[in-house]
């Protein structure tokens, strides 16, 4: 057994080159901080500036519009200047920002807080995943993204626990925990990880100024099919992220449920990515990338429309479960399709349009979810996010049947 097992991880070791398990392995480091922060963020400003979910809704829609800004800048910034340099100005700017906010004395600066950090943090979002695509061949590149994700999810089997015990002595050790990863993470990228811009690129960037790479985004939109598989994934993630903001108070003020006990959910849902996301992206591969995103969305579907109805914790271990299903398909392969629609070259900002559609969800969606439970029975959140679900299945099923030529490969 003990053979077999090391067999198998020096076979998947083997499949990608190492400067990409570097990458994972600092990546895991960097989403360490994060999962002991995320989780409990909407829990410490409700508590801490004695608001509602209102507030602290309209506080994350803020924080959303200056990081889909620093993702828009970011993805032209990486296509420009290169990856590396990005990456480790957005994760110094994070950390020294995750400090700020900890001693933070009032919601008014914390707001102006949440814009800085929101706009420099969020530059490194896209020089992250286009790392990805320099480093693999276009096969592999569902997988990798994959084995991003099992990274990241090891960190959330531990992170929201460690988040939680922090809590008990003070809300600024967690945001002292994410600095420290951050600047850990940076130094390892400076240290271990060289430019992965194509060379190819470079008389290129030497004839284009920054503002041209900027305009660079017309062609991005002008690029119909994507856009509107954009627009489609802006639908779907107005559902999943309420999993990570508005869930955890959900389960507080409506079922007694501890901030402990989402804590716990959260690292069932990624011991869960990590135990079965290698099979399941295994499985993608060959696969109609658009009819996967219907069948991650259908699984959202019914998850969070179960929310709605069901009553008893270990109900809602199941619903997450099947949530979490639903994200091991549709993440690496949301990934996948914008490396493969993109042209090399541009890379960086097809990316960072791609960030659009998580940040524009987790600008509304805390917010508009906010005003829900705060004024109309928290319930209808839930009926809400079926009923959006469903519109987002029908588009990815409708675009399933167009551009063949550009997602299905040949």
């Amino acid at each position: 057994m003990v053979k077999k097992l090391k067999q198998r991880i020096t076979e998947t070791y083997n499949l990608y080159p190492g400067n990409f398990w570097v990458l994972s392995g600092s990546t895991f480091i960097d989403r360490l901080g994060g999962t002991m922060l995320y989780p409990f963020f909407t829990l410490y400003v409700t508590k801490r500036f004695n608001v509602g979910m209102t507030e602290a809704g309209l506080l994350l829609a803020v924080f959303a519009m200056a990081g889909m800004a620093g993702g828009f800048i970011g993805g032209a910034l990486c296509d420009r200047f290169g990856r590396k340099v990005i990456l480790i100005t957005g994760l110094v700017t994070s950390g020294l920002s995750s400090i700020a906010m900890g001693l933070c004395p009032t919601l008014e600066l914390f707001f102006v807080l949440a814009v800085v950090s929101g706009l420099l943090g969020d530059i490194a979002g896209p020089a992250r995943m286009v790392m990805v695509a320099d480093l693999l061949p276009e096969e592999k590149r569902a997988s990798g993204y994959g084995t991003m994700r099992v990274a990241g999810n090891l960190a959330w089997i531990v992170g929201p626990s460690i988040g939680g015990l922090l809590s008990l002595k003070s809300y600024f050790f967690i945001f002292l925990a994410d600095a420290v990863t951050s600047i850990i993470t940076a130094v390892i990228v400076y240290i271990k990880i060289p430019e992965t811009k194509p060379e190819t690129d470079e008389q290129d960037r030497q004839h284009e100024n920054l503002l041209k790479t900027i305009k660079g985004y017309s062609k991005v939109f002008s690029d119909q099919f994507y856009m509107a598989y954009i627009l489609i994934s802006v639908l779907m993630l107005l559902v999943y992220q309420q999993l990570y903001s508005s869930f955890s108070v959900y389960l507080r003020d409506v079922h007694s449920i501890s901030a402990r006990h989402y804590g716990l959910l959260m690292s069932i849902n990624a011991l869960f990515v990590v135990i079965f996301q290698f099979r399941v992206s295994a499985w993608l591969e060959k696969k109609n990338p658009m009819k996967m995103m219907a069948l991650g969305t259908a699984c959202f579907l019914v998850g969070y429309t179960l929310f709605g109805f069901i009553h008893g914790y270990a109900f809602f271990v199941a619903a997450v479960l099947l949530i979490t299903f639903g994200e091991m398909v549709i993440i690496p392969v949301g990934q996948t399709v914008v490396a493969k629609l993109s042209p090399e070259h541009m890379r960086g900002r097809y990316m960072g349009i791609y960030n659009l559609s998580w940040s524009i969800p987790s600008m509304l969606g805390p917010y508009l979810a906010g005003l829900i439970m705060d004024n109309y029975n928290p319930n209808l959140l839930w009926y809400i996010s079926g009923f959006v679900s469903a519109a987002a299945l029908a588009g990815f099923l409708l675009l399933s049947n167009k551009g063949q030529d550009r997602i299905v490969n040949k």
